[in-house]
C-alpha cells in the first residue's frame, strides 16, 4: 500500500498554505510555482479541501486560499481523508471477501485482521500530527538550512590558517 501523489500534494500545499497565510490569502499559482505542482491539480485538491472546510478561498484581486481552521486542529488523516486519499490495507476494502473458496462464498483470507489493524493504526497516526506540527518543522528545517548557509558563506570569506601561512612563506 502506498499513499498516492494525491494525498502527498495535498498535504505539502497545506504545509506551504499554513506556513504563509499570515500575509493574507495565498494564491495556489504560488503554491504551484514553489511546490512544483500542476496549478489544475492545485486546483482540484483545493476544491475538495473547501468542500471539506477545511480552506476558505477569496476570489479577486489579493485573493487566494486561507486556513479554514487553526493549523494545530487540521491533522494529516483529515487532509488525506479530504482529498479522496484510500488508505486501505486490506485486499477487499474492508469487505471482508478477500477469500473466496472453491464453493465460491465470500470469506476473510487468514492476513485480514492484521491489515484492518495497520489501517486502524496508520489512520490513528496521521490523526495524532497536526498541520501545525509540520508547519513548525518544516519551520526549524528552514532555520537550519539558512543557519548552514551563512556558517559557509562566513568560512569562505575568512581565510584558513592553513591558506595564510602559506601564502605568507611565498612573500
Amino acid at each position: 500500500m502506498r499513499l498516492t501523489t494525491k494525498g502527498r500534494f495535498a498535504v505539502t500545499a497545506m504545509i506551504d498554505l499554513a506556513l504563509r497565510q499570515q500575509g493574507g490569502p495565498v494564491p495556489l499559482a504560488a503554491i504551484s510555482e514553489r511546490q512544483n505542482i500542476s496549478l489544475s491539480y492545485l486546483e482540484q485538491l483545493f476544491g475538495k479541501l473547501r468542500r471539506h472546510e477545511l480552506v476558505d478561498s477569496m476570489r479577486g484581486p489579493g485573493g487566494g486560499y486561507s486556513l479554514a481552521r487553526l493549523a494545530r486542529n487540521v491533522t494529516v488523516a483529515d487532509i488525506i481523508f479530504a482529498v479522496d486519499e484510500p488508505l486501505d490495507a486490506t485486499d477487499c476494502g474492508g469487505k471482508q471477501d478477500c477469500n473466496r473458496g472453491n464453493d465460491g462464498r465470500p470469506g476473510k483470507c487468514m492476513t485480514h485482521e492484521l491489515w484492518t489493524t495497520l489501517n486502524r493504526k496508520m489512520v490513528e497516526y496521521l490523526d495524532s500530527v497536526s498541520l501545525q506540527d509540520l508547519a513548525d518543522q518544516q519551520r526549524m528545517r528552514e532555520l537550519e538550512e539558512a543557519s548552514q548557509a551563512r556558517a559557509v558563506r562566513v568560512s569562505q570569506r575568512t581565510p584558513s590558517s592553513t591558506s595564510t601561512s602559506s601564502s605568507s612563506l611565498l612573500c
